[in-house]
């Protein structure tokens, strides 16, 4: 059988079309952690970041003078806040939940598992504000005089698909 010589380029270009549409579909969206100025909308930082990223927020409680790490997680669009790590109780910190001790002996944690599609903070001196994103440590105290907007973007390349094309309503938690 002799195959007309426009037909077999028209089947292995659609074929070459649906195989891209197919690794497009299949390639997950770049994900960053941008932290812009809530009052101006200006980008102070941008991180390249992955599913399962460690995003921590550290800094001073205001009234026990202690270490305190609110640790994310990056999923998807969104950060899961999985867990604070403090070392005192009193005001402003748990003192009756699911609490347990860390596994060095020297601190309190409790598993939260809520998931934000932004973090507002108001980064202030006294506290000394820091993010950390993969052991890499940030001043937003240093970033701006007013509050920070901490979120993940998904970019996808022209022509990706969405993994997932479910709407879902997240609230943002403020950190003072």
């Amino acid at each position: 059988m002799h195959f007309p010589i426009h037909r077999y380029v028209v089947v292995v270009v659609v074929a070459v079309l649906i195989a891209t549409g197919v690794v497009l579909a299949a390639v997950p969206p770049e994900q960053t952690l941008v932290v812009t100025d809530a009052d101006s909308g200006e980008t102070l930082l941008e991180e390249p970041v992955d599913d399962g990223t460690n995003v921590t927020l550290t800094y001073t409680h205001s009234v026990e003078k202690t270490p305190v790490d609110d640790i994310y997680v990056v999923d998807g669009p969104t950060l899961r806040m999985e867990r604070t790590v403090f070392h005192s109780h009193g005001a402003g910190l748990p003192t009756d939940e699911n609490i347990t001790r860390t596994a060095d002996g020297d601190g309190f944690e409790l598993w939260i598992n809520e998931s934000y599609d932004d973090v507002v903070v108001a980064p202030r001196p006294v506290p000394g504000h820091e993010l950390v994103v993969d052991d890499e440590r940030h001043d937003l105290v240093a970033m701006t005089d007013g509050s920070v907007v901490i979120s993940v973007t998904e970019q996808r390349l022209p022509g990706q698909l969405p993994l997932d094309l479910q709407v879902d309503d997240r609230s943002s938690q403020l950190i003072h």
